[in-house]
């Protein structure tokens, strides 16, 4: 069961600022302290036999120059990898390229710290939704992993899209909506402007299945 409270409580979220070849971008970080040691973790966010039981189905080489796919989400291409502490990759996604990095730290009582970077450069749908949009998305992929290290069985897709739309998910997906909608604040966005952002995301996210 997920205890909704603790997990979104249990990540650190912020935004900032970062020039890319592509021009100004913006950085959605999420960090969170894993019960687990550094090499579980660093296999549990890389082995393709592993990466399916919390996050989503994966194709490709998982090798620096190496192409990869995630099953009805994002691919790209692995630019960097320095086991166990960090990879970075392209983030493509309906004609979009964005870029991911993701680093691993041990902490002083034997936990994992695990950091992850989604880097982007403003378009138009980040003016309609702000860092929500992505935002949500990586704080259910948190949450995944914290089910799949407490546990170490794989993830229940149907189970998981039924979450999604109870009472408990969609309280899971309001909570992470409002923490974003902080770091818009907090990264210099006015608060008019990152509560139409929130609320066209929330809206987005919990809106009924079409029939």
């Amino acid at each position: 069961m997920v205890d909704v409270t603790s997990q979104i409580n249990s990540v650190q979220r912020k935004l900032g600022k970062r020039v890319v070849e592509a021009g100004e971008a913006v950085t959605a970080t999420v960090s969170q302290v894993y019960d687990t040691g550094l090499d579980d973790l660093w296999d549990a966010c890389t082995n393709p036999q592993r990466i399916p039981r919390w996050f989503l189905p994966i194709s490709g080489e998982l090798r620096v120059g190496g192409k990869y796919q995630l099953e009805g989400n994002a691919g790209g291409t692995i630019e960097r990898c320095d086991p166990p502490k960090s990879f970075a990759a392209t983030w493509e996604y309906g004609g979009d390229v964005s870029w991911i990095e993701l680093r691993l730290s041990p902490e002083a009582d034997g936990r994992t710290r695990f950091e992850l970077d989604h880097t982007a450069v403003p378009n138009e749908h980040w003016n309609q939704f702000g860092p929500g949009a992505v935002g949500i998305g990586w704080d259910m992929m948190l949450n995944g992993l914290a089910l799949h290290l407490e546990s170490g069985e794989a993830a229940d897709p149907e189970a998981a899209m039924a979450w999604m739309t109870s009472e408990e998910g969609v309280r899971f997906m309001t909570l992470s909506n409002e923490a974003w909608y902080e770091a818009d604040v907090a990264n210099g966005t006015d608060a008019a402007t990152a509560r139409t952002r929130a609320d066209a995301t929330l809206a987005a996210y919990t809106a009924p299945p079409e029939s």
